[in-house]
């Protein structure tokens, strides 16, 4: 089934522009498109749910961060991805603050836009690196990490690679309950809230190697 897209931008060309390079892209249809965040909202609230939203920061009548909020705390399952011509770290941290799955440029390539939409639409995340160094650089640098312990490194360690938890869970020879425990653990040590946040640690911390 089709992975389906809004597309929210007050303006229309570039609406149409990118409605026609989805439109050459096969898995995904676009369900409705919006020029505010409150014209999102209500065609949401009328039984439109997308898979995915193209969401503008710079938008009239409710901006990007504020649509961005709005979803998170109504419908948390629907992944965004900012597409903005913003690149500064306040605007892009406070959206990764509200739980965005990915961050492009306005005038970012094809290959990037689509690479963008299979990563978010399999529940990956896809941030340009710039984005991945404002993240570093607001990283928490006070965790000692040798109070890891061995275990949690080893979990550490494979969370950096394209493993699944499964996967990584099958590596330790340890169930998947006990993977969720480390994740746990190390999310509360490292005062991080996801899986990228722990890939961003151990890279700062010089964990693992790029």
């Amino acid at each position: 089934m089709d992975s389906q897209i809004a597309l929210v931008d007050d303006h229309r060309l570039f609406r149409s522009g990118i409605a026609s390079l989805i439109q050459q892209l096969s898995g995904y249809s676009i369900i409705f498109e919006a020029s505010n965040g409150e014209e999102l909202i209500g065609k949401i609230q009328s039984g439109l749910i997308p898979d995915i939203i193209l969401l503008d920061i710079n938008m009239p009548v409710m901006n990007g961060i504020n649509t961005a909020s709005w979803l998170r705390g109504a419908h948390p399952e629907i992944k965004v991805i900012v597409l903005s011509m913003f690149d500064d770290p306040d605007k892009v941290l406070a959206m990764l603050k509200l739980g965005i799955k990915g961050y492009l440029l306005k005038d970012a390539e094809p290959f990037e836009f689509e690479m963008a939409l299979q990563k978010v639409s399999h529940n990956d995340v896809y941030y340009p690196d710039f984005v991945t160094k404002y993240l570093l650089d607001t990283i928490n640098p006070s965790v000692d990490h040798s109070k890891l312990n061995s275990r949690e490194l080893e979990f550490l360690r494979l969370a950096g690679t394209e493993l699944t938890y499964k996967e990584i869970a099958d590596q330790m020879k340890i169930s998947v309950r006990t993977v969720d425990g480390y994740r746990d653990q190390l999310f509360e040590k490292l005062h991080v809230k996801s899986r990228v946040g722990l890939v961003l640690y151990a890279i700062k911390n010089k964990l693992i190697d790029l």
